[in-house]
């Protein structure tokens, strides 16, 4: 008798899955905007070591400097590390000296690297940067948001 007075419960009640959903909406309000900074941070230190002293674009740059005793001017640029600058039969030359082609070049923020020989920074060497997370191109200015291959003062 005690059988047919008693219900059975088999499902959450509609309050229960509410709670249940702000909750959810809560966390996930504190959690998503902590991921984007993550990325965020995870794309600049990408790009920092791509140009850094020992990322491959460095010793790419190093390599071919060995080779044919100078790094590319500026108007050569990057693309002289994966085909012989203005198509000249130089001996010296023993490219590329990095792996895929040269509009693959690009930062982690999907833009192409800047790069300047003689440096404004490095008179005797090259200045490499990215543009950064704003993608523009602040020529690597004290106080932008570009990642260099040198450090402010």
């Amino acid at each position: 008798m005690r059988r047919k007075n008693q219900r059975r419960r088999s499902a959450f009640t509609l309050m229960e899955l509410l709670l249940v959903a702000g909750i959810l909406a809560l966390l996930a309000a504190f959690a998503i905007p902590k991921l984007f900074e993550k990325a965020q941070e995870a794309k600049i230190q990408l790009a920092k070591a791509a140009i850094g002293r020992n990322g491959p674009i460095a010793k790419a740059l190093e390599n071919y400097k060995w080779d044919i005793g100078k790094y590319p001017d500026t108007d050569e640029g990057l693309r002289a590390l994966f085909e012989n600058p203005g198509g000249r039969d130089d001996e010296r030359y023993k490219g590329p000296y990095l792996d895929g082609q040269f509009e693959e070049l690009k930062d982690s923020f999907n833009t192409p690297f800047e790069y300047r020989c003689p440096g404004e920074i490095h008179e005797d060497g090259y200045d490499l940067w990215s543009c950064g997370p704003d993608h523009e191109d602040d020529g690597g200015k004290e106080g932008s948001d570009d990642i260099k291959n040198w450090i402010e003062k």
